[in-house]
């Protein structure tokens, strides 16, 4: 059994199939995601990732294999690679998430994997004295029972409160996210391009479509965090108030998107989980964010998440049973996601400057930028180049 329908646990449920072991998908909402959220990039580790679940992404959104970091004042700081290109030519790639949800659960019908929708998993437990299995209960009064538990259940996991009651929930960035698309309006620069702009008071981004929109998203800074219903209570036009206030006094495209922009995007508190002390008990074991969520500005959420689902399949097809399996995962695991919930937390704070901060920020990034330029050595390769071979028996210890 799987709890939570989102990208970690369709993804599982695929690898899973692709290891000839049968699971189904237990999601808490009583319809699809397909509305939900806004967009994201793909790096070429999760690209890799995807091949192992034999899903071909790119029909979806647009690839972006670079990023180009910019001043407020307009001032270019430097170009990153977006990871290196892999070897059939595959660039990290931009695409809506409701898109790659729609496309992830088509795949997964494919291979005859069963989502069942409405299923909030409420309490799990072991069967009986055998402990041969595990018996989970739904909000709605159901209960279904299976060998294993995956808890693919997001920030907020209840697996994870089953596992361990003491585990550290959600850690709030200090951060809201804002976005959208706009149309006709000009986005300049080079195609393929993720733009970057560290403001004088907020960081956006952007980048166009070859149909013509652009996509763009704002973080904005909230020191005390916003409950749903607060940001509820904000209306659209007041989002666009206060991001047209927010960049009008910086160079760049970001008031011109925002004018362009029929709709705004309902607006998303960007979180991450610190580390998890405990994260499989018994015949439950949590992945993707509900083990190490981490913040969107280094864009790997997706991707660790889709990792993870192969590295499970592979530990429990090839383990002599599933106690192994899961700590052959932990030890193939946490080391490297917790190194990028980290990583992405610096990052969070390069966002975040206040005014006797931000030039030292924007020279000490430029300085770095330069010194990458002419060593050729990106300090983030260790997130890009990370390969998961399917076909390679997982390690089973060391």
């Amino acid at each position: 059994m799987i709890s939570g329908a989102g990208i970690s646990g369709i993804s599982c449920a695929i690898a899973l199939r692709k290891a000839g072991i049968e699971a189904v998908v237990y999601e808490g909402y009583d319809r699809t995601a397909d509305d939900v959220g806004a967009f994201l990039t793909l790096a070429v580790n999760a690209l890799d990732a995807l091949r192992a679940l034999d899903f071909d992404v790119r029909r979806l959104g647009f690839e972006t294999p670079r990023i180009r970091l910019t001043s407020a004042s307009g001032r270019l700081i430097g170009d990153l690679p977006y990871g290196r290109v892999l070897r059939d030519g595959a660039a990290s790639r931009t695409v809506k998430r409701a898109e790659l949800y729609r496309a992830l659960r088509e795949h997964a019908a494919r291979q005859g994997v069963r989502i069942e929708y409405g299923k909030r998993l409420t309490h799990a437990r072991d069967t009986g004295d055998t402990g041969d299995g595990v018996v989970a209960t739904f909000a709605d009064g159901t209960t279904a029972s299976g060998d294993l538990l995956i808890g693919a259940d997001g920030l907020r996991s209840r697996t994870r409160e089953l596992i361990d009651p003491a585990a550290p929930g959600v850690r709030y960035s200090g951060l809201v996210n804002v976005g959208g698309y706009a149309r006709g309006v000009p986005a300049g620069g080079d195609p393929g391009t993720m733009h970057a702009i560290f403001g004088s008071r907020a960081f956006f981004a952007y980048a166009a479509h070859a149909h013509g929109e652009v996509w763009w998203a704002a973080n904005l800074t909230r020191a005390a965090e916003p409950t749903a219903a607060e940001l509820a209570m904000v209306g659209e036009q007041d989002w666009r108030a206060e991001l047209m206030e927010v960049f009008r006094r910086d160079h760049g495209p970001a008031v011109a998107f925002i004018e362009a922009t029929d709709r705004i995007l309902a607006p998303w508190t960007a979180y991450d989980v610190p580390v998890v002390p405990r994260w499989h008990r018994g015949r439950m074991i949590i992945i993707g964010d509900a083990a190490h969520a981490t913040v969107p500005s280094i864009g790997q959420g997706a991707a660790m998440a889709i990792e993870d689902a192969v590295v499970l399949a592979k530990c429990l097809r090839d383990a002599t049973d599933f106690g192994a399996a899961f700590a052959a995962y932990e030890r193939l695991r946490r080391e490297r996601v917790e190194r990028v919930v980290a990583q992405g937390r610096r990052t969070d704070g390069w966002k975040t400057p206040g005014p006797l901060t931000r030039i030292p920020r924007d020279l000490i990034m430029s300085l770095a930028m330069k010194r990458m330029a002419r060593t050729g050595h990106d300090p983030n390769h260790w997130i890009y180049e990370h390969h998961i071979d399917w076909d390679e028996p997982a390690r089973q210890s060391g």
